[in-house]
């Protein structure tokens, strides 16, 4: 039994147990058998006495990428680890060629065992609540989303809050403009502060109705809640046709009975258009974006393909072909538009490639262009580290065979329009720029198509675009920034 996964500008993956092989109902639970005969993934055996110094866990790292890694002509034949500070910046020099060639932007890396597991099961992290873009021209930071049951709304902060100042206490509180001045996008999410509970920042910010507040704002634990509460799932009356918008903010086990009820509450009312907002939506699990895809194929039949996964030719045995399985709260689609970024990657990009064979010349992308991630990754683990090494092992196609969209999903589409990301409205509001722009599209409007060069500008792993502003990154992401770009 392998579990894969599809991560934040990640990709899909199989997360798998450590040491000694076999399948773990861990790592989110993602529980996907592969198909008969084929091979669950194992890591290579940790050496005898090995300890978790740098140099063993490094040396670890290296015999998995050379047994998994999808692209191993790209890989050194040889590369001390000796210069290398830690295990990532090892991986880094190691996949470097694949990196430049915009294979594998830095989505090989190493991350903590217990800490994914907490975050794909339930959504479990730590922090202000709050998902945050940057414009580097102007030197302003703004809030896109606040999480429900977290500390950040709770203080007032809310989409189109705009970050003033930071400090540890009044009197250290720096502007924003002075952090951009002193180091750019990288000094801004350094003087936030770790993603620890208890961490406390004074912050200045000014709401979307023009009031400025200075106030401490502590980080705890919370659970992100994958759909919304408060924007979600709604049915918008489109020129009088009722129409089923849903928003997923990231794709986790937790996802699965809320994107369940939105779509019975759509059958229910006999919704056969909708608006799929993945605008910020970095990814995660295949199971779930395999379950959005069925609530999608209510006329989809057991022998249609959703999607093939392709290991590279010496794990062939590990290839999957993942046919729709109509859930009871399936609909029968007529047309959808699926609102995207530069930050919607992996499995959001899983569940539009799906759709394509069947319902191209009836959808669009609409907003900007998406992340382009056709790649996905294994999770290999070495339980006495809390490592689990996240390998770039596969790629992902749909029934038409299509698997190379790099620069993004906007060319693989017949439709696309291009909107704003309005941050000054709520996500789903009617008049917001995307949602206005996609229900639009539902009604027969024209539009001026995404370009897909736009994905040509995105640096990588750790800057995720939405375009025109960027998702805040730290430089050593936590399992749920990975997912979730922007959030702190």
């Amino acid at each position: 039994m392998a579990l894969r996964k599809s991560g934040s500008i990640l990709a899909l993956a199989a997360l798998l147990s450590a040491c000694g092989g076999g399948g773990s109902s861990s790592g989110g639970g993602a529980a996907v058998s592969l198909p008969p005969g084929g091979a669950t993934p194992t890591p290579s055996p940790t050496p005898v006495g090995t300890t978790c110094s740098l140099q063993s866990r490094q040396n670890w790292a290296f015999d998995q990428l050379d047994e998994w890694y999808l692209f191993p002509e790209t890989l050194p034949a040889s590369l001390s680890p000796t210069p290398y500070a830690s295990v990532q910046d090892y991986i880094d020099a190691l996949t470097a060629t694949a990196r430049g060639q915009g294979r594998d932007r830095y989505f090989t890396y190493i991350t903590s065992i217990a800490e994914e597991d907490a975050f794909y099961a339930s959504g479990a992290t730590a922090g202000f609540g709050i998902r945050l873009s940057y414009d580097s021209p102007s030197s302003r930071v703004f809030v896109l989303d606040a999480f429900e049951g977290a500390p950040a709304l709770a203080a007032g902060l809310d989409r189109g809050t705009e970050i003033l100042a930071i400090g540890t206490s009044n009197a250290s509180l720096q502007t924003v403009t002075a952090l951009f001045a002193q180091g750019g996008a990288a000094a801004v999410s350094s003087a936030l502060g770790p993603s620890t509970a208890g961490t406390s920042r004074v912050l200045r910010f000014r709401n979307a109705a023009g009031v400025e507040t200075t106030t401490t704002v502590s980080k705890a634990d919370y659970d992100i809640q994958p759909v919304s509460p408060r924007y979600g799932v709604q049915i918008i009356d489109n020129a009088g046709t009722m129409t089923g918008y849903v928003n997923l903010r990231t794709f986790i086990d937790s996802a699965e009975p809320q994107l369940r009820d939105a779509f019975l509450q759509f059958r229910n009312a006999g919704v056969t258009e909708l608006v799929i907002d993945l605008r910020y939506n970095g990814g995660g699990l295949v199971r779930t974006a395999e379950l959005f895809a069925d609530l999608l194929g209510r006329n989809r039949f057991t022998n249609e393909v959703q999607s093939v996964t392709r290991f590279r030719t010496s794990k062939a045995a590990n290839d999957e072909t993942r046919n729709f399985q109509t859930q009871a709260q399936s609909i029968a689609p007529t047309r959808i538009a699926f609102i995207t970024t530069g930050g919607s990657a992996s499995a959001s990009e899983l569940v539009i490639n799906a759709m394509i064979p069947y319902h191209d010349a009836n959808m669009a992308l609409v907003g900007s262009n998406t992340y382009g991630k056709p790649v996905g990754q294994i999770g290999l683990d070495q339980s006495a580290c809390d490592d689990r090494l996240r390998i770039v092992a596969f790629a992902t196609e749909n029934a038409d065979g299509n698997a190379n969209y790099f620069s993004g999903l906007a060319s693989s589409l017949s439709n696309s329009c291009q909107a704003d990301d309005d941050i000054t409205l709520p996500l789903g509001d009617p008049g917001e720029a995307s949602t206005a722009r996609a229900l639009g599209f539902l009604s027969g409007a024209a539009c001026t198509p995404i370009s897909s060069a736009a994905a040509g500008t995105i640096a990588g792993q750790r800057e995720a675009l939405s375009l025109p502003r960027k998702l805040l990154m730290p430089a050593q992401p936590t399992p749920a920034q990975r997912e979730l770009p922007g959030s702190f």
